[in-house]
């Protein structure tokens, strides 16, 4: 009976008291549909005018779950949003959720960006990318990092994220494209692996208040010794950007992966 019924795309059944007082028949019943999905549809397909979304049911339905997928454009980033929900029954009832204000986040992120040595060297957090050494000449005002790799015997330099504008001491065997020459601030820290960037199963959030009240004046204009599962805090020489730079992974080869939460000043 109920493969007859899946046959005919029946979509609800009615199971008996005395079915369910036996649980030789429930069995039946939960085998025979074991690994059946069958979609009821209970409303039309939302329609979304200005800022009003409409979903009308099309079932007698006395309980629904609503899920509202919001789309951030990136004018509102920083400002604050409010939901209000409204339905109204078919007997003219009607009831009214208020949601909100929130506060939208004003960062950007950027995941797995593959940074190495001598080649594609060269971070920009404006653009949230990473150069070769002609594009980064093309792109000079906007260079903030160079990443390099030296594995040497007499220093813990290894790998590094230095500043275009730092030492030429922490820039060995470096030759900046023309123009690349900001200086920015930075610090490393160890063992603050934010979530979205590490993509591990734990984690903290870097959210705007850390970027906001972290203050960098004093830093130096270069991070060296880096590891992976390290971090860098930065600020762009021109106080546009704060960011924080994930090194998910490095090797010996002189190549790492690095991903970036960036915040607007």
């Amino acid at each position: 009976q109920v493969e007859d019924a899946l046959h005919f795309d029946i979509d609800m059944l009615w199971i008996g008291a005395r079915t369910t007082v036996n649980p030789f028949s429930v069995q039946e019943v939960a085998d025979a549909l074991r690994g059946v999905d069958v979609p009821v549809s209970v409303g039309s397909a939302s329609v979304t005018n200005g800022n009003v979304t409409t979903v009308s049911f099309n079932k007698d339905t006395s309980a629904a779950t609503l899920r509202y997928y919001y789309v951030i454009p990136a004018e509102a980033k920083g400002q604050t949003v409010s939901f209000k929900f409204s339905v109204t029954s078919s007997n003219g009832q009607t009831k009214t959720f208020n949601l909100g204000p929130y506060t939208i986040s004003k960062m950007d992120m950027v995941r797995n960006l593959a940074v190495s040595n001598n080649a594609n060297a060269y971070i920009s957090i404006e653009n949230m990318a990473v150069y070769n050494s002609a594009a980064a000449a093309t792109n000079a005002g906007k260079v903030d990092l160079v990443y390099l790799f030296r594995n040497t015997t007499t220093s813990a330099f290894n790998h590094a994220l230095v500043s275009p504008g730092a030492d030429p001491a922490y820039l060995p065997g470096v030759t900046l494209p023309a123009g690349v020459n900001r200086s920015t601030k930075m610090r490393k820290v160890f063992n603050l692996q934010d979530y979205n960037l590490a993509q591990l199963q734990y984690g903290i959030y870097i959210d705007d208040r850390d970027f906001v009240e972290i203050n960098l004046a004093d830093s130096p204009n270069y991070a060296i010794n880096l590891r992976a599962e390290a971090g860098v805090w930065v600020e762009t020489a021109d106080g546009k950007y704060r960011a924080y730079v994930y090194l998910n992974s490095v090797n010996a080869a002189g190549t790492a992966v690095i991903s970036i939460k960036r915040y607007a000043l």
